[in-house]
């Protein structure tokens, strides 16, 4: 089903920054390519290299707290998370990145807009096209079980990866974790993805967890909270492996 690109959000290390991008310029990733090509060949040969990816895009000025301009112009030396959600619905399609921010680069036109792009770059993993697992920003206001996600092939054998943002919270901890099942729990239930499980988060936060490599990982997933608060907005998106994948 085709689609336009309307409704989106950009998060950026536990802050939903959404309001403040004008535009999302490139989302790019994907190996590197060594050109191999033999003398005795009549076209190009390639092997792939190390993976890589990009998200670029530009905020408007706004310098509320915790706004744009206050969590941009810091430009942290350390990793940032980066996440695209292309709609906000349950099962859609997202982007993750664990980045370097390396810039933010302000622009004042002649007719007055203020604009700054900012360069995201893949730190250690690469871009990853996965499916977001919470419809945009959650709200769980106890231990919750969510909605599932049919990714509808059966299981897999190569494991996953998940990113989640925290966006706010009120309480002692949250534990936000992946279950699976291979049927929607009609039989099988639902039962914890084996290295699943996001570190209890006490605040605002963002993190990147993976499984072992060959794990199986069942057809249905879902997001369920546990811990000890009256309320945690959060967001997370998974990208269940089809093929083997190492970092």
């Amino acid at each position: 089903m085709k689609s336009s690109g309307l409704g989106d959000a950009l998060y950026i290390a536990g802050y939903d920054l959404s309001g403040d991008i004008g535009a999302v310029n490139s989302i790019a990733g994907g190996p590197a390519v060594q050109d191999v090509t033999g003398i005795d060949k009549s076209a190009m040969e390639r092997i792939g290299l190390v993976r890589d990816g990009h998200i670029d895009y530009t905020s408007f000025f706004n310098p509320a707290t915790d706004r744009a301009h206050d969590r941009l112009s810091l430009l942290p030396t350390s990793d940032v998370i980066v996440s695209y959600f292309r709609g906000t619905a349950l099962g859609g399609q997202s982007a993750c990145l664990v980045s370097k921010q390396i810039n933010y680069d302000g622009t004042r036109g002649d007719d007055g807009a203020f604009t700054f792009t900012v360069q995201s770059q893949a730190n250690g993993y690469g871009l990853e096209w996965g499916t977001s697992m919470t419809a945009g920003k959650r709200t769980d206001t106890t231990a919750t079980n969510g909605s599932s996600v049919d990714f509808g092939t059966g299981s897999t054998a190569f494991g996953l990866q998940a990113y989640l943002h925290v966006f706010a919270f009120t309480g002692t901890s949250v534990t936000v974790k992946l279950q699976e099942s291979s049927n929607d729990g009609a039989g099988d239930a639902f039962v914890d993805v084996t290295g699943g499980g996001f570190t209890a988060a006490t605040g605002i936060t963002s993190q990147r967890i993976e499984t072992a490599r060959g794990q199986t990982v069942e057809r249905y997933l879902r997001v369920v909270t546990t811990g000890t608060f009256s309320n945690a907005v959060f967001a997370v998106s998974v990208n269940r492996n089809d093929t083997g994948v190492f970092f």
